[in-house]
């Protein structure tokens, strides 16, 4: 079964979404991201995305007291990402209570120093963020695109020891008309034994449903729960069932 993991993208410590990345294109939701993380948890929910996109934008971390404040008044595992350009910052997104980070753009720019994290905090506490657009991947809050191809991308730091991928089509992200699912497909057919996180266009349960019949690991989804397009409720009730 599919792992759901709902997500909060934060900017001015609100809960907002974006449509492709655009940052000119902004929906405020909510103005308490730890009290959207606190209903997540109480539907029955174990595990929360998070994106710091004005983070992601100033490449270090800025929203880092609303990661505390989620991991203060929730038991989710977090995973926090956008920003995390330093040693500094892994220490920070940590100790604000992230049980996992997402690492992109430095995968890309400075992959020793990528590879050098792996080994001091642990494959498992890290997440490759393979960001694609166009077929390369992406970086710096999605403002570049990279001379990088998805897979052999991939492949370098599967082989270095890397398990869990969030990969998001942002050509999809914050749409509504469905995910990449051939994408994730193919990538899943190229590395079986990955835990592969599908991000961008999730708009119903359907959706949700088709990315676990193509039997992709995990799915983000953000913009439907707050566009009333999917109810937690059912689709927890679902996978449990």
């Amino acid at each position: 079964m599919i792992e759901l993991i709902p997500a909060i993208d934060i900017i001015d410590g609100q809960c907002v979404r974006l449509t492709k990345g655009d940052y000119d294109q902004k929906t405020v939701y909510r103005d308490s991201p730890a009290d959207v993380a606190a209903e997540f948890e109480q539907i029955g929910f174990r595990r929360l995305h998070v994106v710091d996109l004005d983070g992601a934008k100033s490449k270090h971390i800025v929203n880092e007291e609303a990661l505390r404040q989620i991991t203060t008044k929730t038991q989710l595992a977090v995973d926090f990402g956008g920003g995390i350009k330093t040693d500094a910052d892994i220490e920070k997104a940590f100790a604000s209570g992230a049980t996992m980070v997402t690492i992109g753009s430095i995968a890309v720019t400075q992959p020793a120093l990528f590879i050098s994290w792996i080994e001091k905090y642990g494959a498992e506490r890290l997440i490759l963020g393979a960001d694609v657009r166009n077929g390369k991947i992406s970086i710096n809050g999605w403002k570049e695109d990279s001379e990088e191809d998805l897979l052999p991308f991939l492949r370098k730091y599967i082989d270095a020891g890397v398990s869990h991928v969030l990969c998001t089509e942002i050509s999809k992200d914050g749409t509504l008309q469905g995910p990449a699912t051939e994408l994730y497909q193919q990538v899943m057919k190229e590395y079986p034994r990955l835990h592969l996180i599908a991000s961008g266009g999730v708009s119903s349960m359907d959706d949700i449903k088709t990315l676990d019949a193509a039997g992709i690991p995990a799915v983000v989804f953000g913009k439907a729960i707050y566009e009333g397009r999917i109810n937690l409720k059912e689709l927890w009730d679902w996978q449990n069932a």
